[in-house]
């Protein structure tokens, strides 16, 4: 590739230098100018050997490391997913078997789009990820990694023909993938909110997501809302938590709480309690059960209320909702933002915007993962 502007903008300013011996005594500010030049020059010759190492190498990996599946995915810089794969993230007793499996799957698509010459690096959003050491600490849901740290990256590394590899949680990654291809583009201070099984939260102060020293900063689910016997267990071990109440399967909790508190109508009443599903729970409302209606009220003014305090740290210019329960719509982003602006002290109200995510839900995970790997 030719960089005819900065080709033609480098021998301006070494002229400039040149002449600069026959100037100095007559003019100071050639000595500034100078120096000025010379920063320049050395960004301009940055800028080409990373222009000439992106069109060198176009693409990255983007794991998406579910509890179920593990979807891979090659992406270019534009966030076009150019070959896809996945396998089964269950099912291997150690991590290396995991591995194995994962390259092997690799390898076709990896070939598809020009071999590992072509790929720069590899991200990769996983639970109970750690961005500082490229590990995964103690995953409940991962059987090969429940019971200890597994340093993954390096491991996917050596097997990869040592390209880098970085991962971190998968909630970050998503802000990560919300930042470079979706709403937040332009954004240097949001927060990504996960809502699924459980409830994840990928913060950014000042353009940087928020890590902590330990890697693990950010788990905004476990705020706790309900203190004392009253609060509700959570997988995490503790009571009260946000996830326990907001999650998909907090909402399932609540409508059988309900349901069986009360003697009040609902289209709800015609399901097994233990079946119920947030799904179920927002197709009730849609039909105007009012029942259905309480509980996302009730969820969405709990979320909005916890909104309310995150802001208080961070100051967030928007908060980005992410995940199946965001396919409801209105009737979870309404009462969010009603919770919020009866909770939002007052030098705070107005300024956050409530968004969802703008990124196909098919491939959101795998372009966060991918986000990842473009960092580094």
């Amino acid at each position: 590739m030719n960089f005819i502007l900065p080709a033609k903008l480098q021998n301006i300013i070494e002229n400039i230098i040149i002449y600069h011996n026959f100037f100095i005594k007559k003019h100071s500010f050639s000595l500034f100018l100078c120096i000025f030049a010379s920063k320049i020059i050395h960004r301009t010759q940055n800028y080409i050997i990373m222009n000439e190492q992106n069109t060198l190498k176009p693409y990255v990996i983007g794991l998406d490391l579910g509890g179920t599946n593990s979807v891979f995915g090659i992406v270019d810089s534009r966030g076009e997913i150019k070959a896809t794969t996945a396998i089964k993230t269950g099912g291997f007793e150690t991590a290396e078997a995991y591995v194995d499996a994962s390259v092997t799957a690799l390898q076709p698509i990896i070939e598809q789009v020009g071999g590992i010459e072509t790929i720069k690096s590899m991200g990769i959003g996983a639970p109970n990820a750690n961005y500082y050491k490229g590990t995964i600490e103690f995953a409940p849901n991962l059987p090969w990694a429940h019971e200890g740290i597994v340093p993954l990256a390096q491991m996917f590394s050596d097997r990869l023909s040592g390209i880098p590899v970085a991962m971190t949680n998968d909630a970050n990654a998503a802000a990560l993938g919300e930042m470079v291809y979706g709403v937040a583009r332009g954004m240097k201070n949001f927060i990504v909110i996960t809502l699924g099984t459980g409830v994840g939260s990928g913060i950014v102060v000042n353009g940087q997501l928020l890590y902590g020293h330990d890697g693990f900063a950010g788990e905004l689910g476990h705020v706790t809302m309900v203190r004392g016997k009253e609060g509700r267990s959570c997988g995490c071990g503790r009571t009260g938590c946000l996830e326990a109440y907001c999650s998909a399967t907090g909402v399932a909790r609540t409508a059988r709480e309900l349901l069986a508190k009360t003697t009040r109508k609902s289209l709800l009443r015609d399901m097994n309690p233990e079946d119920i599903t947030s799904l179920d729970v927002s197709i009730a409302a849609g039909k105007g059960d009012e029942l259905a209606k309480e509980i996302y009220d009730f969820t969405g003014h709990m979320l909005g209320e916890a909104c309310a305090d995150f802001t208080a740290f961070s100051s967030p210019e928007a908060f980005i909702f992410f995940g199946g329960m965001v396919k409801a719509g209105e009737l979870i982003m309404k009462p969010i933002r009603e919770g919020y602006d009866n909770h939002v002290m007052k030098i705070f109200r107005g300024k956050a915007q409530f968004l969802i995510s703008g990124l196909d839900g098919a491939s959101a995970a795998v372009l966060g993962a991918s986000a990842v790997g473009w960092e580094i």
